[in-house]
C-alpha cells in the first residue's frame, strides 16, 4: 500500500510500517515528500484520532527517519497549534511529537525550525501554544548547543517580550528558555553576570546596580553575537536610564565589548539599536565629560558599521549558496522535493560558515544525508566545490599583506593585555628578517608591554626562543642585581651564560662602549651608580654579546646625548655589530648616531623599536607597525612616509601638533616677593662627592633660580646634572658651599626615575594617593624623607644641651638670663622687628605650648636648623590648599589637567597603570601644592610626543619657574632661553643668562581670598596680608595710636601690633 493510501486511512498502528516504507524506499521514491501536506492536515485536525494517528507517525519519522526531517520539521505547527486540543492525549502527542522533532533536527538545521516557532509567539496566540513554543527554544541548549547562540540575535527578542506576559505559564516558559540561551553565550567574561541580566529583564529598577557591576567587568574574550544578542538589552536599558552615571556606564561597556568584537557582521544586528540610543544620549546629556565618553563609543559604533558594511557579502549568504547548490546538483529547474532539499541544505551551509565550519568532512557530514535521497551525482565533489565557493566568501583580504622574499621570522595572531586592560585583541603579527619596524603608539597604549611580553616568551604563536633568539634592550636595572658591578650585571644574564661567553669578553665590549677602568663609568663600579645615558650603554652591550635573530628597543635614544660623537670604520662595524669581536678598536662614547649605524649594519637582525625619535625612525625604520583599535597595523615606508599617509600620527612627533592639553596649577604670589626676577633658590660655590669616590661630582657650582626662570640643564651622560639638581632641592647636601631655599617656596620635583615616589603605594588609585600624600593638614609626607631634612648626631647632640636665653621680665623690664632646652618646634612663625622669621617653640619639661618664640638663627646655634626648615615647608605647603580643598573631586580634575583621565585616576588602581600613566601621577602629585618652581628631570624619556607637547603647552602658560634637564634639543629650544651646560661637573652658563634678571615685572596684585571651603564644607577665614603703609600713612596712625593710649581707648589687633613695633606700649 502506498503511503498516500495509507495517509488516508492512517491509524497509530501504521506508525512503524510508514517508518520502514520511507526508510526502504527513500522520502522521495516512498512519496513521504509528495503527502506531506497530507500529514500536516491531518495532524492539525480536530479529531482526536486523526490527531494522535498523525501526531505518532511524525514522532516516529522525526526519530526514526533522519533524511526525512526536510519535510516532517513542516509538521511543527501543527503539533504547536494542537497544544490547545480538547483532548488531554492529544495534547500530550502535540507535546511530544514537536520536542522529537526539534531534539532529532539536524544541529546546524536548527534555525530552519525557528520562523515556524516565532509565529506563535505572538500575545494573540493562546497561552498554551505560546508555552509550548519556549519549552521547544530552550531545548535547543543540549541539542544544538553552539547553533542556538549563533541564532540568538534572533530569539533573544522573541523571548524577552514573553517575559512581561500576564500569564504566569507563559512568563515561566520565556524565563526557563532565557536561561537556556545564556548557558550557549560562550563568553568567560559574563557568564558569571547572566542571572543578573535576566533579573534586569524583568526588574527595570535593578538596572544602575547592574550596570555598576557590568562596568568593572574586564573583557577580554572576543565578543560575538551570542554575548551581544544577551547583553544589548541591559545595555538599551542603560542608555534610556534618567541617571547620568548609568549611562555613561553604559557607553563606557558598549565602547570596551565593541573593540573586542573580531567580525564586524556580529555587531551589524544591534547598531540600529544601540546607535540611535548612543546619539541621542551625546547631545543631550549635561555632563561634559559623560558626553565625551559617550561620543567615544558612538565613534567606535560607527567604525564597526563602516567594517560591517564593507563585509556584507562575506555572510553565509543563503541566495548565494542556492545558486551554486543547484549549479553543482545540475538541478537549475528544481522544484518540489528536490528544491525544498536545496533549501534546506542552504540553512545547513550557512550555519556551517557562520560557525567557521569549513572543512571538507564537516561538510559532507552534515550534507550528504540530506541530498542523497534527490540526486544521484557526485556528491562529493558537489558539495566540496560549494564549501570552496562558500570560503572564499569568507575570506576577508588583508590589507596589510606584503609581497617579500625574505624570511619569515613570524606570523602569529594573538590577544595581549595588561592588567585589566586589553591593549591588543585576536591581530597579526608578520616579522621578516631584516627589517626594522618602528612601532608606533599613543602613550598607554602597550608598546612596552607588546615587546616585555615577545621577550618573556608569553605571545601566542611567537617562536619559541630556542628557534628564533629574542633580546628586550631597556635601560631598567632589577633592584636585586643593582649591587653587582656592571661585568658581573652582564655575566650574570642567563642566555649569556648559556652561550659560554667569559669575563674577559663581557669587560672587551664593555669597554667598547666607553666602560674603561679611567672613565666615567667603570666596568667593576656597582650598576646602581650608573646614570640613564649608561644603562642604556650598558643593556646595549648586554645585547650585542647575545647574537640576536631579534632585537627589541625600547627607547633605545632617551638618555644618550648628542653632544660627542664616536668614530667606527666600516670593517669595524661589520665584525663588531655581528658579534664577531675578532679585532678591538677603542671607540668613543655610544650616542644617537652610534646606534643608527649599529641598527642599519644588522642585515640579517630583525628590530623592533619603541622612540619618540623622529630621526632615528626616519633613518632605520623599513616598517611601521601602528597601534589601532587593538590591532596592529604594518606599514612598509619609514616614518616620514607613514606620516604622509596617516597625517594624525604626527602628534607622536611633533610637539605643535599634539592635541592634548595639560594645565598646571598657577603658583600665587609669595610673601616679601615683589618681583618675577628675585631669586627663591640659590646654590654658592658647592663641591659634592659622592661616598666612596676621590673625585668631586660637582666642582664650585653657583646658581640661582626665580619665578621667571625657564632654564635648559643639558650635559653628557655622567657629567652630574641630575646631582646638581638633587643639590638644589635639598636631597643631597654638599660637603662645601651653601644651598638656600625661600621659606615660602614651594618646589615641585619629578625625578629621573620618577616611580620611586609610588612604588610603596600601588594598591590605592592615583585619587586616592595624592589624597593620602597631602593628608596631614596639607603636609606633603615624602618631603620630609630627604636626607637634608633628617638630624644627623651632631644636630641630635645640641638639642640636648642647655642653651643660654636672654629673657625680659614684663612686669619689670629687667632681662634674666636662663638655660632651656627646646624639646620641639610647634609650628607657629612671625617676623620680627628685624624682618626676621622667629618659631614658635616648647621647652623641655613643660607640659602645655609656651607660646614663645625664638630666632631662626638661636634656634640653628641649638640644633633645629632643619626642623624650622620643615616648618616653612609646612606653611608654604599649607598656603597652597586655600585655593583647592583635599577633596576627590579637585583631585580628579587635578589629575586631568596633567593628562590622566577620570577613568584611570579615580578608577584604577595604579598597578594597574602602564608607565606613562604613572608618571602622569608622579607629576600631578608634585603640582597638588601649586609649585613656585618646577624641575623636571628628563620628561622626555617618559611622556610620548603628545604628551609632551601638552607639557610644553603647559609650561608655556604657567608663572612660576621652569628648570628642564633634557637631550631633546626640539623641547628645551622652545621653552628655555637660559642653558646650563654641565661638563665633568664643572658648569657653565649658555644663552641669555641674565634673561631671568631682565624680568624685573612686579607680580600682579592678585584678588585677596577671604576664605577658603575645606574638604568637609567648612568655611575658614583667611587672615589678609596687610597693606604696605607709605611714610605719611604711617606717622599719621602712630599719631592716632598715641592719642588712644593717651585717653585709654582699646585698640584694634593692627594697631596693637603697630604699638609693640614702635614701642608704644
Amino acid at each position: 500500500m502506498s503511503l498516500e493510501a495509507k495517509f488516508a486511512k492512517l491509524t497509530v498502528d501504521d506508525a512503524s510500517s510508514v517508518v520502514d516504507t520511507v526508510k526502504s524506499e527513500g522520502v522521495e521514491k516512498s512519496g513521504l515528500a509528495s503527502n506531506i501536506s497530507v500529514l500536516v492536515a491531518r495532524c492539525a485536525s480536530k479529531d482526536e484520532d486523526e490527531a494522535l494517528s498523525a501526531l505518532t507517525t511524525v514522532k516516529a519519522l522525526a526519530e526514526g527517519v533522519p533524511e526525512a526531517q526536510v519535510f516532517t520539521k513542516e509538521c511543527l505547527g501543527a503539533c504547536l497549534e494542537n497544544a490547545t486540543h480538547k483532548s488531554i492525549a492529544v495534547k500530550k502527542a502535540s507535546q511530544e511529537t514537536a520536542f522529537a522533532i526539534v531534539d532529532n533536527v539536524q544541529p546546524f538545521a536548527m534555525k530552519a525550525l525557528l520562523p515556524t516557532i516565532f509565529a506563535e509567539l505572538p500575545v494573540e496566540k493562546k497561552w498554551a501554544i505560546r508555552e509550548l513554543a519556549l519549552q521547544c527554544i530552550g531545548r535547543f541548549r543540549d541539542v544544538a548547543p553552539r547553533q542556538l547562540g549563533d541564532a540568538l540575535p534572533l530569539i533573544v527578542p522573541e523571548v524577552t517580550a514573553c517575559m512581561w506576559d500576564t500569564k504566569k505559564q507563559v512568563k515561566v516558559a520565556a524565563t526557563d528558555a532565557m536561561k537556556s540561551s545564556m548557558d550557549v553565550i560562550g563568553n568567560k567574561d559574563i557568564e558569571h553576570m547572566t542571572d543578573k541580566i535576566l533579573t534586569a529583564i524583568t526588574k527595570p529598577k535593578e538596572v544602575p546596580e547592574i550596570m555598576h557591576t557590568m562596568a568593572g567587568v574586564t573583557f577580554v574574550q572576543s565578543v560575538e553575537s551570542a554575548a551581544l544578542a544577551i547583553v544589548v538589552p541591559l545595555l538599551l536599558r542603560g542608555l534610556r536610564e534618567k541617571n547620568t552615571a548609568t549611562k555613561r556606564q553604559s557607553a563606557v561597556i558598549i565602547d570596551n565589548m565593541s573593540k573586542l568584537v573580531d567580525n564586524p557582521l556580529d555587531a551589524a544586528p544591534f547598531l540600529p539599536l544601540l546607535l540611535p540610543a548612543l546619539e541621542t544620549n551625546a547631545e543631550s546629556i549635561a555632563d561634559p565629560e559623560a558626553r565625551e565618553v559617550t561620543q567615544r563609543a558612538v565613534a567606535q559604533l560607527n567604525r564597526l558599521k563602516t567594517l560591517a558594511d564593507k563585509q556584507a557579502s562575506v555572510r553565509g549568504d543563503v541566495s548565494k549558496l542556492d545558486e551554486l547548490f543547484k549549479k553543482n546538483l545540475n538541478a537549475e529547474e528544481a522544484s518540489g522535493g528536490k528544491l525544498a532539499v536545496i533549501n534546506y541544505a542552504c540553512t545547513i551551509a550557512s550555519c556551517l560558515m557562520d560557525l567557521k565550519f569549513m572543512e571538507d568532512l564537516q561538510w559532507k557530514k552534515n550534507l550528504k544525508t540530506i541530498l542523497a535521497p534527490y540526486f544521484d551525482t557526485d556528491l562529493d565533489q558537489a558539495i566540496e566545490n560549494v564549501r570552496v565557493e562558500a570560503e572564499k566568501m569568507l575570506e576577508i583580504p588583508d590589507d596589510d599583506d606584503e609581497e617579500d622574499d625574505a624570511e619569515e621570522l613570524c606570523n602569529c595572531q594573538f590577544t595581549l593585555a595588561y592588567g585589566t586592560k586589553i591593549l591588543l585583541h585576536n591581530t597579526k603579527m608578520k616579522l621578516l628578517r631584516g627589517r626594522n619596524y618602528g612601532l608606533l603608539g599613543p602613550n598607554d597604549c602597550g608598546k612596552t608591554t607588546l615587546m616585555r611580553a615577545i621577550a618573556n616568551n608569553q605571545v601566542e604563536g611567537f617562536p619559541d626562543v630556542t628557534q628564533v633568539r629574542t633580546v628586550f634592550v631597556e635601560a631598567d636595572i632589577q633592584g636585586e642585581q643593582s649591587h653587582l658591578s656592571c661585568v658581573d650585571y652582564v655575566s650574570a644574564d642567563e642566555k649569556i651564560q648559556a652561550m659560554g661567553v667569559s669575563k674577559e669578553r663581557v669587560r672587551e665590549v664593555l669597554g667598547t662602549v666607553g666602560f674603561t677602568s679611567d672613565g666615567k663609568a667603570k666596568p667593576d663600579h656597582a650598576v646602581s651608580t650608573l646614570s640613564g645615558g649608561w644603562r642604556m650603554k650598558l643593556a646595549l652591550a648586554r645585547a650585542m654579546l647575545q647574537q640576536a635573530d631579534i632585537l627589541l628597543l625600547d627607547e633605545p635614544t632617551n638618555h644618550l646625548g648628542e653632544h660627542r660623537f664616536g668614530t667606527f670604520s666600516p670593517f669595524f662595524l661589520a665584525m663588531f655589530f655581528l658579534i664577531l669581536f675578532d679585532s678591538f678598536f677603542p671607540t668613543d662614547v655610544i650616542n644617537v648616531a652610534w646606534v643608527k649605524t649599529y641598527l642599519n649594519s644588522l642585515d640579517n637582525v630583525t628590530s623592533i623599536i619603541v622612540s619618540h625619535d623622529s630621526g632615528l625612525l626616519n633613518d632605520c625604520c623599513t616598517n611601521i607597525m601602528s597601534f589601532d583599535n587593538l590591532k596592529l597595523r604594518t606599514f612598509k615606508g619609514n616614518l616620514d612616509e607613514y606620516v604622509k599617509a596617516h597625517p594624525a600620527a604626527r602628534a607622536y612627533f611633533t610637539l605643535t601638533s599634539s592635541k592634548m592639553k595639560f594645565k598646571f596649577p598657577q603658583p600665587g604670589p609669595i610673601e616679601g616677593v615683589r618681583s618675577k626676577g628675585k631669586a627663591l633658590m640659590k646654590m654658592s660655590r658647592c663641591t659634592f662627592t659622592y661616598p666612596g669616590n676621590e673625585t668631586p661630582t660637582l666642582f664650585d657650582i653657583t646658581v640661582q633660580v626665580s619665578l621667571s626662570s625657564r632654564v635648559a640643564c643639558i650635559g653628557e651622560n655622567g657629567a652630574g646634572k641630575s646631582t646638581m639638581i638633587k643639590l638644589l632641592v635639598g636631597e643631597i647636601a654638599p660637603q662645601v658651599g651653601d644651598v638656600w631655599k625661600h621659606p615660602n617656596a614651594r618646589i615641585a620635583y619629578v625625578a629621573q626615575h620618577a616611580f620611586h615616589h609610588i612604588e610603596q603605594h600601588l594598591n590605592k588609585t592615583p585619587n586616592e594617593y595624592i589624597r593620602w600624600r597631602f593628608a596631614n593638614g596639607g603636609e606633603d609626607k615624602e618631603s620630609l624623607v630627604k636626607v637634608t631634612m633628617q638630624f644627623t648626631e651632631e644636630e641630635l647632640a645640641a638639642q640636648k644641651k642647655p642653651f643660654e636665653l636672654q629673657i625680659i621680665d614684663e612686669a619689670s623690664g629687667k632681662i634674666q638670663k636662663v638655660k632651656k632646652v627646646v624639646a620641639e618646634l610647634v609650628g607657629g612663625r612671625k617676623l620680627n622687628k628685624s624682618k626676621e622669621y622667629e618659631y614658635e617653640v616648647k621647652y623641655a619639661g613643660s607640659t602645655t605650648d609656651s607660646g614663645e618664640y625664638l630666632p631662626a638663627k638661636t634656634l640653628k646655634k641649638m640644633g633645629w636648623e632643619k626642623a624650622c626648615k620643615a616648618v616653612d615647608l609646612k606653611l608654604a605647603q599649607l598656603a597652597g590648599m586655600y585655593v583647592r580643598p583635599l577633596s576627590t573631586k579637585n583631585v580628579e580634575e587635578h589629575l586631568e589637567g596633567c593628562g590622566l583621565a577620570r577613568e584611570f585616576g579615580t578608577h584604577y588602581r595604579m598597578s594597574a597603570l602602564s608607565g606613562g600613566q604613572k608618571v602622569k601621577v608622579v607629576l600631578a602629585a608634585a603640582m597638588w601644592m601649586q609649585p613656585h618652581i618646577v624641575i623636571l628631570d628628563e620628561p622626555t624619556n617618559y611622556l610620548d610626543r603628545e604628551s609632551l607637547g601638552a607639557l610644553a603647552g603647559a609650561i608655556e602658560e604657567f608663572d612660576g619657574g621652569v628648570i628642564i634637564i633634557s637631550h631633546n634639543n626640539e623641547f628645551v629650544s622652545k621653552l628655555c632661553p637660559e642653558t646650563w651646560v654641565m661638563d665633568a661637573g664643572h658648569l657653565e652658563t649658555k644663552g641669555d643668562a641674565d634673561w631671568m634678571l631682565k624680568q624685573d615685572t612686579k607680580i600682579e596684585d592678585q584678588q585677596q581670598l577671604t576664605e577658603m571651603t575645606d574638604a568637609a564644607g567648612n568655611k575658614v577665614e583667611i587672615k589678609q596680608a596687610k597693606k604696605k603703609l607709605s611714610k605719611k600713612e604711617e606717622k599719621a596712625l602712630v599719631k592716632k595710636i598715641k592719642g588712644k593710649i593717651k585717653n585709654g581707648e582699646p585698640l584694634d589687633t593692627d594697631e596693637e601690633e603697630m604699638a609693640f613695633e614702635k614701642d608704644l606700649l
